[in-house]
């Protein structure tokens, strides 16, 4: 195999494909990357054996082939060589040659068929999305994805894709729930597909999308048994399902609320960030005192301190207390877009509900001590 290709092209690739390596790989090979030659690019492969991720890079091709290479070592020295066209040649015994003006390295390489093949989708139905709007979908539910392992099934997000009940199109959802929050977006999408799906990806994989998603272009997103694939452009994710059935999110989402406030965003979330200040591992939750207009936001932990401040809102309910933990309304706070943002709560021991026309946020209440 010999090529030529631009340093930090090359380098930008390895930073995106070898993110998913582990560090505690069992398998060695696991934490090489595969380069494979096709017409005029090279391909650059990593996987865990969960979530695999290639590349495509332009790239002079001079002769066809395929390598192994420890991905951390390539990356330290491909990041270390002058600027200018980097040339590979891989010899008998899978010995890697590296040159750049005066610089050259030797390398062993292993050779390609010791690498885990990555799966084939044969299938090509494909369920197709602006990338923006994927970002921003991902980026209203990935948060509240579960970090426990013992309810293995909340540690993805579930996909959920139907036919519109009411026109012509689907409906794209997205929901992460961790037990004590539920976020969930819904998307119409107008797409040639016949096939309805409901699959949970998992967290891994949702990271990797997110970093690699792009404001402009299209995402492709092709579903087999037990897996699936996004095409991002010249990148491609391929990632194990997870296997189990997600809660009835359908029937914890109450009906929109007249008992709301109306409150800027930016207000609230820089109040709700200064009181969770004084939070605790044992002691989390803020105290939200809500009045005619006016809403109370105190923070009391027992040998750190005290905090109180008011913001005005619009309200003409009832006076209300109700403790939440803070984390999970900055969450939500930070990743939405509007000015004003309307918080439905109704009852001390109920969730409180932020929702928009497509977006619905629930959070559990928290006892006050």
């Amino acid at each position: 195999m010999k090529f030529q290709i631009n340093k930090d092209v090359l380098q930008k690739g390895i930073q995106i494909t070898q993110n998913i390596i582990s560090t505690k790989n069992i398998l060695p090979i696991l934490s090489n990357i595969l380069i494979e030659t096709t017409k005029n690019k090279i391909k650059l492969t990593t996987t865990d054996l969960d979530v695999g991720i290639s590349i495509l890079l332009d790239a002079e091709i001079q002769e066809i082939g395929a390598i192994t290479i420890p991905a951390k070592r390539l990356n330290d020295i491909v990041r270390e060589l002058p600027e200018g066209e980097a040339q590979f040649i891989v010899k008998k015994n899978n010995i890697v040659y590296i040159k750049l003006g005066t610089c050259e390295f030797k390398l062993m390489g292993v050779a390609r068929e010791e690498f885990p093949k990555l799966p084939e989708f044969k299938d090509r139905e494909v369920i197709e999305i602006e990338q923006v709007i994927l970002k921003e979908m991902l980026q209203l539910t990935s948060f509240a994805i579960s970090h426990e392992e013992t309810r293995y099934v909340l540690n993805g997000l579930l996909l959920d894709f139907k036919k519109h009940p009411h026109r012509e199109g689907y409906v794209l959802k997205l929901v992460a729930t961790d037990g004590r929050r539920l976020a969930l977006i819904e998307k119409n999408i107008d797409t040639k597909t016949n096939k309805e799906v409901k699959i949970i990806i998992p967290q891994k994989a949702i990271h990797e999308l997110q970093k690699n998603l792009k404001d402009d272009g299209r995402a492709i997103i092709v579903i087999a048994t037990n897996q699936v694939l996004f095409e991002l452009d010249n990148v491609a994710i391929i990632s194990r399902l997870i296997e189990g059935d997600f809660p009835d999110y359908t029937r914890v989402i109450p009906s929109s609320s007249e008992n709301k406030i109306r409150i800027d965003r930016q207000q609230f979330l820089q109040a709700i960030r200064r009181a969770s200040l004084l939070s605790t591992p044992d002691s989390l939750a803020i105290r939200l005192e809500l009045f005619s207009n006016k809403l109370l936001i105190t923070k009391s932990t027992q040998d750190v301190g005290e905090s109180k401040e008011e913001v005005s809102v619009e309200y003409g309910g009832k006076d209300l207390i109700v403790g939440f933990n803070p984390v999970y309304l900055i969450d939500v706070l930070r990743n939405l877009s509007g000015v004003f943002v309307e918080f439905e709560l109704t009852e001390s021991e109920k969730p409180g509900v932020i929702r928009t026309e497509d977006y619905v946020y629930l959070i559990q209440p928290m006892r006050l001590s």
